[in-house]
């Protein structure tokens, strides 16, 4: 796969499909510009050879053909012009690849930024549809995939735009670069002990992940949700807590296998239990053996804490995917952000898969003290699982 620096763009046009699907909150405001800040190498190198640079991204899921302010990219090209600090050079076009964008594209300069709206707002974009693919591809000379955290789907500008460009026309940012080789170097050749932090809501999510890891890493450790899918499988009353019963055999398989080839397999030792899935309740530590049927749990006990970190101790490689408990509700955040701080704390290369995990590192403050902050959940989740991505065959072809 060639990357932004092989190819001559020197005072071309370059399109480059960046991930800027960033949080906000109920105002609007963005409360997470890590995928923002991400892209900044690439769009920087760009400018600095004079090209004229075509931005794209979606922002979450609009109904295609309807413009809705909520999922407008303009919070994100203001982010854009503070963060690069070139004010009058940002355009934002009012369309994706309608009249305003074909005006403001015409005008454009070298050395300026033109940012399209809404991918998602075109019906093409997530049909992988060839005719809106060859329109975005009609606007550059040069098309760079820097979106690690789309490249998951075949989707119009992640997939088909790619197929209208010859090799030395096409190649991948320097964020999706740095991804692929971060996840490929550490899953081809890691320094051991390597360990395995798996966690989030449920197990049919990320039980191929878990069936590839086993045969890489020497420790698992499984908490959030899907610990009581296999909490069940052993036997245990789990009470009310998250569970998918029809995965229980395929989660006692995963034991299996684990013991059969000497990989260490560890699960809760106590949970945090609650009558309701809410913060007004009572809530309670109790023995991972001991849940109550008409109560639930909603995050790992401080005894489980305790292990988890002896677990990381000789670790010198870790990848952690999933958070520990409902870490979006403070009463119930504790297990994740002591995992955070447990990971961040020791002498081991860490990685972190993005989305939810990324949030309770940013959440624990311990982002600076990972080795790498992954930008895409689902894209690392599947890199794990040894999947082939849609974006980075693409670029290959």
């Amino acid at each position: 796969m060639k990357t932004i620096k092989d190819l001559d763009i020197d005072g071309k046009t370059v399109f480059i499909r960046c991930d800027f699907n960033v949080p906000k909150d109920e105002f609007g405001n963005i409360t997470d510009d890590r995928r923002i800040r991400s892209a900044l190498q690439t769009i920087r190198y760009c400018i600095d050879r004079d090209c004229k640079v075509i931005l794209a991204s979606h922002y979450e899921r609009p109904e295609p053909g309807k413009y809705e302010e909520k999922y407008s990219l303009k919070p994100v090209v203001q982010r854009l012009v503070r963060l690069l600090k070139i004010a009058e050079d940002i355009q934002l076009a009012t369309d994706v690849v309608g009249e305003d964008a074909q005006a403001k594209l015409s005008k454009l300069q070298n050395g300026e930024v033109l940012v399209l709206e809404n991918l998602r707002y075109e019906a093409g974009e997530t049909l992988n549809d060839v005719t809106f693919a060859k329109a975005l591809a009609d606007m550059a000379d040069i098309y760079i995939n820097d979106a690690f955290g789309a490249c998951h789907r075949a989707h119009a500008s992640i997939d088909a735009i790619a197929n209208e460009f010859d090799s030395e026309h096409k190649a991948a940012g320097f964020l999706l670069a740095k991804e692929v080789n971060f996840f490929a170097k550490t899953l081809e050749n890691p320094v051991r002990p390597f360990v395995a932090v798996v966690g989030g809501s449920k197990v049919s999510g990320k039980l191929e992940a878990l069936r590839q890891l086993l045969d890489k890493v020497d420790k698992v450790i499984v908490g959030g949700g899907m610990a009581f899918t296999f909490l069940k499988a052993k036997g245990y009353e789990i009470g009310n807590s998250l569970v998918e019963d029809d995965l229980l055999d395929e989660a006692r398989t995963i034991m299996i296998k684990a013991r059969k080839q000497g990989v260490k397999f560890y699960l809760p030792v106590d949970i945090v239990c609650a009558q309701e899935f809410s913060e007004e309740g009572v809530a309670k530590y109790l023995p991972a053996q001991e849940i109550p049927k008409d109560w639930m749990g909603l995050d790992i006990g401080p005894a489980s804490s305790r292990l988890f970190r002896e677990v990381l101790n000789d670790a010198q490689t870790i990848i952690w995917n999933g958070p520990m408990g409902v870490y979006e509700m403070d009463k119930y955040a504790k297990g994740s952000l002591k995992m955070s701080h447990d990971i961040a704390d020791t002498h081991a290369t860490t990685i972190v898969g993005g989305g939810d995990t990324a949030d309770v590192a940013q959440k624990a403050g311990d982002v600076d003290e990972m080795t790498f902050v992954s930008t895409g959940g689902g894209a690392s989740l599947n890199l794990l699982e040894g999947k082939k991505l849609p974006g980075i065959e693409a670029l290959k072809a």
